[in-house]
């Protein structure tokens, strides 16, 4: 596709703020998720203002050449969980959650040391078009399931937590359909600014059919109808009108932490160490497919320039600094990418515009509550587009791959079949993601049929 705003490309004023709004919409979902998923009282509006600031991190880092957005990564789950399970207080885990991102970003940090010494030639030679393709096509294939699982987020569900087919249902792939036909035809048909902003155009007007469904779900007294949770807003003045509903502070990671200074050992440090320190090395494989696949979009390569030291130091970097303020870890994010494929908007600016905008939009109570009241349902349809757009990338990188020979074909798909089929594994509290086992998999057999050949 070709590229309306390209890297260096400023849009003017009043767009750039539009284009922030739908990165930011295109990012929020999964970014306040990791926080959610990992609770203990951790704030989805601190997780916000930590991913703006690790992505201004980053873009310092990488000199204002790479436009992708950093959000919470949901890689870190499990070691985030285990920080707090080891801790002798929750205000020790808030402290374990710092510590932990600081040993991931350090690990980020000597990558980035040994690759500015011995460049990316190797990594070039390892990871071909052959294996990044179908990598990054499992991103987004594997993503598939959460989309369509928001698609049908609301509605009853069985024991066995299966959805049934109730009015509730329809109602909720409904509004995510209205979602990804208006999403798709302002991309494929809109003019000016229509065909630049689709996912707004598209999330409001599946929030508008969800909200007629739910004021006549409201007014006939039909729970089915009813898909929007408005108690986000009615929160904001539960206790009268004040200035806490308009503008809040988020509860930042370091100012709850400071209390668990007391409660820390050496014990716990290696414990939070061991939660964290693998599990970078494996996002480290991630932030290679991510930064292969925005490459071939801008027509730039980034592992060249500025350089994967630079996307190492930044990501490393602002991943600890976003800890520091959201608890956190951050990594590159798909939905950034398929959001810059979608709209042709590569301008790094609007990168930029969006993270001071998640760090100003942190403090406002009122864009926070809207942002929590979208439904998922109309979420999961962006996410259809943008997920597909990520699996699509990854497919593309694989036409100049001439797939008539064995080594070829085989590597594709033993990535692919891994991936798709969930191939993860623990080792200890270290889950390694099925991308990233996919990917080790068919890095040792593209080496091994290629060696062979060449013998």
């Amino acid at each position: 596709m070709k590229l309306v705003y390209g890297v260096k490309d400023k849009p003017k004023a009043g767009q750039l703020i539009v284009f922030a709004i739908q990165q930011l919409l295109a990012i929020m979902a999964a970014t306040i998720a990791v926080p959610a998923i990992v609770g203990n009282g951790m704030s989805a509006s601190a997780a916000m203002l930590g991913a703006g600031v690790g992505t201004l991190v980053y873009q310092v880092f990488t000199k204002f050449k790479s436009p992708v957005f950093l959000g919470s990564s949901f890689a870190f789950i499990n070691s985030m969980i285990a920080a707090f399970a080891g801790a002798a207080s929750m205000e020790a885990g808030y402290l374990g959650l710092i510590i932990g991102a600081a040993l991931a970003g350090l690990v980020y940090v000597i990558i980035a040391l040994v690759v500015k010494f011995v460049g990316v030639g190797w990594i070039n030679k390892l990871m071909p078009p052959v294996v990044i393709g179908p990598t990054v096509a499992i991103i987004g294939l594997g993503l598939s399931g959460a989309a369509i699982k928001d698609v049908f987020s609301y509605g009853p569900q069985d024991a066995d937590g299966n959805f049934l087919m109730s009015g509730s249902l329809w109602v909720s792939l409904v509004c995510a359909l209205v979602t990804l036909i208006v999403v798709i035809l302002c991309s494929t048909y809109g003019k000016k600014m229509a065909k630049l902003i689709p996912f707004i155009i598209g999330i409001l007007a599946g929030y508008a059919v969800a909200t007629v469904f739910t004021v006549i779900g409201d007014a006939a007294n039909i729970p089915e109808l009813v898909v929007i949770d408005f108690t986000p807003f009615k929160a904001l003045f539960a206790d009268g009108v004040s200035l806490s509903s308009f503008v809040a502070l988020p509860e930042f990671t370091f100012a709850t932490a400071l209390d668990g200074l007391k409660n820390v050992d050496m014990s716990y440090i290696l414990t939070v160490a061991v939660a964290y320190v693998p599990v970078a090395f494996v996002v480290f494989a991630e932030h290679i497919a991510d930064h292969k696949n925005l490459s071939t979009i801008i027509e730039e390569d980034l592992l060249e320039e500025p350089g994967l030291h630079r996307t190492l130091l930044g990501d490393g970097v602002g991943s600890a600094v976003g800890a520091f303020f959201g608890g956190c870890p951050n990594t590159t994010y798909g939905e950034s990418v398929g959001c810059v494929a979608i709209t042709g908007n590569a301008s790094v600016v609007t990168i930029t515009a969006t993270a001071i905008m998640a760090i100003l939009v942190s403090f406002i109570s009122p864009f926070v509550a809207f942002l929590d009241s979208i439904p998922g349902c109309v979420m999961g349809g962006v996410c259809i587009t943008l997920y597909g757009f990520i699996a699509v990338s990854g497919l593309k990188m694989l036409q100049k791959v001439d797939l008539e020979q064995n080594a070829n074909l085989f590597t594709a798909s033993v990535i692919l079949i891994a991936g798709i089929g969930g191939m993860s594994m623990a080792i200890g509290k270290v889950t390694i993601t099925s991308i990233a086992c996919a990917l080790i998999l068919g890095i040792v057999v593209n080496i091994l049929l290629n060696k062979s050949r060449k013998e």
